[in-house]
């Protein structure tokens, strides 16, 4: 069987909150630990506050760089009044995964039980960059990364795999 070489991508890391700075962004150290240990290159990282117009910003100037193959954010997937992250994103996708929220509420819950129906987190393609939206405590975005994303952003993974996909995304 012929093993595939890894692929590095470029992948962009928002964080999503109205008190966290790079000092002591955890959740976004985390992520960046866990894709760069991984092999791919952080592209772009930006901290934006909970507003819908702001993180919509920041995605719309990733998702038209062509440069940019995955971007991740974390927070603001909750369900307080300032938690808007799924508002900003869905907007933008030109394709939901369903199957991303529902897996890491999976995951979740095997962790922290029932609390998992807080998480709206979930995952999608915009002009052929992948999106995934986690929770912003550091162990969901551990959770994200480890049991789901590591797996799907290597194109080694069989039977299949999210990198595989790239060049026939824009296809119409």
């Amino acid at each position: 069987m012929n093993e595939r070489e890894f692929l590095p991508l470029a992948i962009a890391v928002l964080t999503v909150s109205d008190t966290r700075t790079e000092a002591d962004d955890e959740s976004g150290r985390t992520l960046v630990e866990r894709l760069t240990a991984a092999g791919h290159r952080l592209a772009q990282r930006a901290i934006v506050p909970d507003n819908i117009y702001r993180i919509r910003a920041v995605l719309s100037g990733w998702i038209a760089d062509p440069q940019i193959q995955v971007i991740l954010t974390t927070g603001g997937t909750g369900v307080t009044g300032r938690d808007s992250t799924p508002e900003a994103v869905r907007p933008l996708f030109d394709k939901e995964l369903g199957g991303f929220g529902e897996l890491f509420r999976m995951l979740s819950w095997e962790e922290i039980g029932t609390a998992t129906l807080q998480s709206r987190a979930l995952g999608g393609l915009a002009n052929a960059t992948f999106i995934f939206c986690l929770p912003g405590s550091a162990g969901a975005c551990r959770t994200g990364w480890d049991r789901i994303l590591r797996t799907q952003l290597d194109i080694r993974t069989q039977p299949c795999n999210f990198v595989e996909l790239l060049p026939r995304l824009r296809e119409r």
